[in-house]
């Protein structure tokens, strides 16, 4: 499967990312840009987006670039950092825009955006399996 194609397999299968309503932006080798509508069943006890729907977003873009490469990656660490509150309908956008690949590891980080505003900053480290996406 060429490596492009390979995010909107993976969001084909994903019943999680598609209650989030992940929409794929962009797509190639190394890099992926998708987003999200902060809807109401999102939000915490505070009426503010709860800390897994960034985390969740940024996790998911950092799954598709790491998979684009045509073998299974599968995350072994990540974190985040929150800087920003979130709203009910702000639209966030997740961008993998660093990204590091050796034979075994791959090393991304990702930003996520409201607008030009960045509010989260995640980086995760991907195990690359032998295994093809087909």
């Amino acid at each position: 499967m060429k490596g492009e194609a390979i995010p909107y397999k993976m969001l084909s299968l994903d019943a999680f990312s598609t209650w989030l309503g992940i929409e794929i932006l962009e797509c190639s080798i190394g890099y992926c840009k998708i987003a999200l509508t902060v809807r109401k069943e999102m939000l915490n006890s505070m009426n503010k987006a709860h800390g897994g729907i960034s985390y969740s977003l940024a996790d998911t873009a950092f799954g598709f670039a790491a998979n684009t490469h045509g073998k299974y990656a599968v995350s072994i660490e990540s974190s985040i950092n929150h800087i920003e509150a979130l709203n009910e309908g702000d639209y966030l956008v997740a961008e993998s825009v660093i990204e590091k690949v050796n034979s075994k590891l791959g090393f991304n980080i990702i930003e996520v955006k409201r607008g030009k505003e960045l509010v989260a900053l995640f980086k995760g480290v991907v195990y690359r399996t032998n295994k093809d996406w087909e």
